[in-house]
């Protein structure tokens, strides 16, 4: 499939950097439409006795859909976040319903087991995936932004016979699908105000954890943590079964299964992201593959890609233009 390096996206004119696209689309977005009249909550129970949220969004309010998009947000994020729920009105636009995943921990309250979720955590994705199935899905495309969007990838490549035939796509919008490079590159001193954001909220998690959990998570160390290497070898890595940060990162990145993937995958990854690292552009593999279609804007930041109109962001349209044209072409 092509590897795509002429993109059709063009920033606003004031928007010309990665980081200004990043920090305008994650601070100054506003959305013209309101979810509370549309939308509801549904929790859903795991194996192992926690729980994560699910937000979904119908197209109509008076019948389901027979097509739904999977969204899942990135690193701290919730489904309530601009650029998810950008994503599910332009699936909605197009018909479909949206079914929006919060990460455990992400929804507003905190989960029940001393680990929360992490970036090569798949199970709870593919819950959802039966989930919508119950509901009587037929066509489903999924749809992961930043660490859900490595987790997305992950899915459909690492057992490929476990995804349902109903899956028709998957998307990942600016996604770190190496996960040491990417992590390597937001260790650099000019990241340090992304750092200190995520560490924010990360750290209040450590506490709340310790508090709930005091033998199984020690929240003393956090003073010491000024990176995704300490955090990760402290909490990431022992309370999700990793030997440490690195172990961690490789086992939990999507670019050594992606080749596994059998069904259409675009990645929509821009060069001047400051969170990626050279190795998150798989442009070997993409040459290589009959399914994965790579996409490198120029521009874009991380999960930034700004149109004038704040309604649809150029990753929405263009995301919905894959994917319907894999479904016309089935």
């Amino acid at each position: 499939m092509p590897v795509i390096d002429n993109s059709t996206y063009v920033p606003p004119p004031m928007l010309r950097s990665g980081h200004a696209l990043t920090i305008w689309a994650s601070c100054r977005r506003k959305l013209p439409y309101d979810w509370q009249p549309w939308f509801s909550t549904v929790r859903l129970r795991t194996p192992d006795g926690d729980f994560f949220d699910v937000d979904c969004l119908p197209a109509r309010p008076d019948r389901r859909s027979d097509s739904a998009v999977i969204l899942s947000h990135g690193l701290e994020g919730n489904s309530r976040r601009p650029y998810v729920r950008g994503m599910a009105e332009a699936f909605r636009a197009m018909g479909w319903d949206a079914l929006a995943r919060n990460f455990r921990g992400c929804s507003g309250e905190p989960n029940l087991t001393p680990g929360m979720y992490h970036g090569g955590q798949t199970c709870d994705l593919h819950q959802t995936v039966l989930y919508a199935q119950s509901l009587g899905y037929r066509t489903l495309a999924l749809v992961g932004f930043s660490m859900g969007g490595n987790q997305t990838l992950k899915y459909v490549g690492e057992d490929p016979d476990r995804v349902p035939s109903s899956v028709c796509a998957a998307v990942g919008v600016s996604t770190p699908c190496d996960l040491e490079a990417s992590a390597e590159m937001l260790a650099r001193p000019s990241r340090l105000p992304y750092m200190a954001y995520f560490l924010k909220t990360l750290r209040a998690k450590i506490r709340e954890k310790h508090r709930r959990f005091p033998d199984l998570v020690d929240s003393s160390p956090l003073w010491r943590v000024f990176s995704f290497e300490v955090f990760d070898n402290l909490y990431t890595a022992p309370l999700h079964g990793f030997r440490n940060a690195h172990d961690y990162w490789r086992r939990a990145s999507s670019l050594p299964v992606l080749a596994g993937a059998r069904l259409p995958v675009l990645i929509l990854n821009a060069l001047d992201d400051p969170f990626l690292a050279p190795r998150c552009f798989p442009v070997e593999l993409a040459q290589r593959s009959s399914l994965l279609t790579l996409e490198m804007p120029r521009h874009g930041g991380h999960v930034g890609f700004v149109s004038a109109n704040p309604a649809r962001y150029w990753s929405e349209t263009r995301t919905v233009r894959f994917v319907a044209d894999i479904v016309g072409a089935a």
